[in-house]
């Protein structure tokens, strides 16, 4: 027999966050009998096509009303939630209804310090756990006063699904590049412009970048003068473009995790990321990727440089990589399992 779990999205989008919501859930779906709860988004209609079950939450009176109907059901729920108020209102709903199910708060940071970490002391002493979901997330917390006794590191992974493949390397040297970011400052996706400005002979390669942002304009504007870069704005589907690149180029320093470097182990497509954030983490140089010196123009285009005249062996040898990851660190059934083992516990 399963076992209720309600878990609370700050966002009813389908970004890193949500998605990993999904796929845990549905990890877990022959343990716990998932519920979401989030704003209005496509969110809820990739849970209906997930085969779970979701709520539109509209503000946060929303939330507060679908978490106490759900706990005064089923009292002993396990509550999952991504947002700090959630986590304080949830605790005390847990409370009001007696509940002893367990509270998972799930930290995949952001792009403002204080909001994404800073806050997260005040959950210490509730009988919530905090999930990190890299070392580097966990670092962010310690170093804001989270306790490391409340603080678990549990990955990001991927669902089993099939995805389209890149055909083994016969040929040297990468082509063609690719970026799938969101054009945001922090994201920066300008050091790429900044490497190929800087670095002459980087002419045979061609970037294609998807995603939008608060940079899209500015980026736009200095591409015009370089005639191999691309920028496709938001796409739907450019996880497919991933498929037909020999090269998953990642720019932020800060990235709490990556994801889409998963995507790219999963497609055989080669990474190269900073040396820095939860990007740093995934990828371990010469084993299933490379870095680079994060922020540094000049460290990139050199990399780029080698990577244009990189032996096929050495590219298959970084797929190969990639993919032993998945197995291994960033399996999905050892993710879920830590996810059922805290999910499991009694508050």
């Amino acid at each position: 027999m399963t076992t209720p779990l309600a878990y609370v999205l700050h966002s009813g989008q389908l970004f890193g966050t949500e998605r990993m919501a999904l796929a845990t859930l549905g990890a877990l779906r022959h343990q716990h009998d998932g519920l979401i709860i989030a704003p209005p988004g496509p969110v809820h209609a990739a849970a209906r096509a997930a085969g779970l079950r979701s709520r539109v939450a509209y503000g946060r009176i929303g939330v507060l009303w679908h978490l106490l109907r759900h706990l005064l059901q089923h009292r002993h729920s396990a509550l999952f939630t991504t947002g700090v108020w959630q986590a304080l209102a949830g605790r005390a709903l847990q409370c009001l209804c007696s509940g002893r199910g367990a509270h998972v708060h799930v930290v995949h940071g952001g792009t403002d310090e204080r909001l994404s970490y800073g806050r997260k002391r005040w959950l210490a002493g509730l009988r919530v756990r905090q999930v990190a979901v890299s070392d580097f997330v966990k670092s962010r917390l310690l170093a804001h006063g989270v306790p490391a006794a409340c603080i678990e590191v549990v990955h990001n992974f991927l669902p089993v699904a099939a995805t389209a493949q890149r055909a083994t390397f016969a040929v040297d040297g990468v082509r063609r590049v690719v970026m799938l970011s969101r054009l945001d400052r922090i994201k920066r996706v300008g050091l790429l412009l900044d490497a190929l400005e800087r670095t002459p002979g980087l002419g045979l390669l061609h970037f294609d970048i998807y995603g939008s942002g608060e940079e899209a304009a500015l980026l736009q504007a200095r591409a015009q003068r370089l005639p191999n870069v691309t920028l496709h704005g938001f796409v739907p589907n450019a996880a497919a473009a991933l498929a037909r690149a020999d090269l998953l180029l990642h720019t932020c320093p800060e990235e709490p995790f990556g994801l889409v470097l998963l995507e790219a182990f999963a497609a055989g497509v080669p990474v190269l990321v900073p040396n820095s954030g939860g990007a740093g983490d995934i990828v371990l140089e010469g084993v299933n990727g490379w870095r680079f010196s994060a922020n540094n123009a000049a460290a990139l285009g050199q990399r780029l440089l080698a990577l244009a005249n990189m032996p096929a062996a050495q590219l298959n040898a970084m797929v190969a990589g990639g993919r032993a990851s998945l197995q291994t660190t960033f399996a999905p059934a050892r993710q879920a399992a830590r996810y059922a083992e805290l999910a499991g516990a009694a508050a």
